[in-house]
């Protein structure tokens, strides 16, 4: 009997995955907790270092510094999203010939996107990224709400976990969620709802400027864009479910964050849309405004493989092989008239290159080689 009690007691498989992800996250806890301390001895010089809006000040910087240094993501997300939008015109287009070979047109699909340099995976990559950040944030926050220090800086400095702990702001503390309601509707219910609602508010404006001012009409049509309008309106029902229960100090990252991207994207849309968009159309007028041309701007944007495309449409241009440059294709040589030739000049002849495999051929085979006489033997002796 003995022998098999220990096989009937119940391992829990969620211990091992808590304590992996809890070492995982000490790394992302030590750089918070270290952001909002400095941060917060820097404003602690000229503000209240236990006033709710010195906190305020400290998350809103921290999430400042982060949106910054991931604006090249940001840059690679749109532009990677671009290329998917132009794309979608040609995926539909293999979804209509492979309808019916799924394994074809997974096949065809994936070589469209790395002819063309886009990634679909690419636009997700910055909130994948940001999803750690707001994970520990969340943890930091909740855990000082609780009495719980996460990461070293707090572990060291309790007195300013518990300034972060009972920090407020218009009577509600930092810490504070909107549920569970323990002594009714109050401040803090107040100030989580006002922060849920902007927070919606924020994303939905985002998504609703991306649809109607940067995507071309044909992106607009098709089970793609079904999927995007559906997303338009179902993130913002997340952020209402689940802001009930995140703490003041995290929407307000969040709010943050929300505001940063809008404000990204707006600049973005307005000084370098996508091509074939409404927003385009509004970039064109006013570049020709200000006495602009827009195609030369989007030709020198585009760079060479818009100068390589167009020497590649032009047949009185030869692209010369290995490099970018091209030379005019020379002029085919006129017929002599009366017998005589009507110029000194003789005609100019492109040289041709041989290939490597004729090169080879030729060294592997040396009895197609025409042999060439021996000129250091004196004259033969009949």
């Amino acid at each position: 009997m003995s022998l098999i009690l220990p096989f009937l007691v119940p391992l829990s498989i969620w211990d091992w995955f808590y304590s992996m992800l809890s070492a995982m996250m000490q790394p992302i806890y030590w750089a918070i907790s270290g952001l909002l301390v400095l941060f917060h001895h820097l404003f602690s010089m000229f503000m209240n270092p236990d006033s709710g809006w010195t906190w305020i000040a400290s998350i809103v910087s921290m999430t400042i510094l982060i949106r910054t240094l991931l604006i090249p993501l940001f840059v690679k997300q749109i532009n990677s999203s671009r290329k998917m939008q132009m794309l979608a015109p040609k995926a539909k287009a293999l979804q209509e010939k492979y309808g019916n070979d799924r394994e074809r047109l997974g096949q065809e699909t994936m070589k469209l996107y790395k002819d063309e340099g886009a990634n679909p995976a690419a636009s997700c990559l910055p909130i994948f990224l940001q999803m750690p950040i707001f994970l520990g944030l969340f943890r930091v926050l909740d855990g000082a709400a609780r009495g719980i220090a996460r990461g070293q800086f707090f572990k060291d400095n309790p007195d300013i976990m518990n300034s972060l702990r009972h920090a407020k702001i218009f009577n509600a503390e930092v810490s504070g969620t909107f549920l569970p309601m323990n002594s009714g509707f109050g401040a803090t219910q107040w100030v989580a709802l006002v922060l849920i609602i902007l927070m919606t508010v924020t994303l939905f404006i985002t998504q609703l400027q991306l649809m109607r001012k940067n995507m071309p009409p044909e992106a607009l049509t098709g089970p793609m864009a079904q999927q995007q309008k559906m997303m338009l309106y179902l993130f913002p029902v997340i952020y209402m479910i689940t802001g009930v229960s995140i703490p003041i100090g995290v929407m307000v990252y969040w709010l943050a964050s929300n505001l940063w991207t809008m404000g990204q994207q707006y600049i973005l849309i307005h000084n370098n849309p996508a091509p074939n968009t409404p927003a385009y159309v509004d970039w064109e007028e006013r570049m020709r405004a200000k006495g602009k041309d827009p195609d030369a701007i989007l030709r020198k944007r585009m760079g060479t493989s818009r100068n390589r495309a167009a020497a590649a449409s032009d047949p009185s241009k030869v692209a010369r092989q290995g490099t970018g440059r091209t030379t005019a294709a020379p002029p085919a040589p006129s017929a002599p008239t009366g017998g005589a030739s009507t110029t000194n000049t003789p005609p100019r002849v492109a040289r041709q290159q041989p290939n490597r495999q004729t090169r080879s051929n030729r060294k592997q085979s040396p009895q197609a080689r025409p042999k060439r006489p021996d000129t250091t033997a004196g004259p033969s002796k009949e």
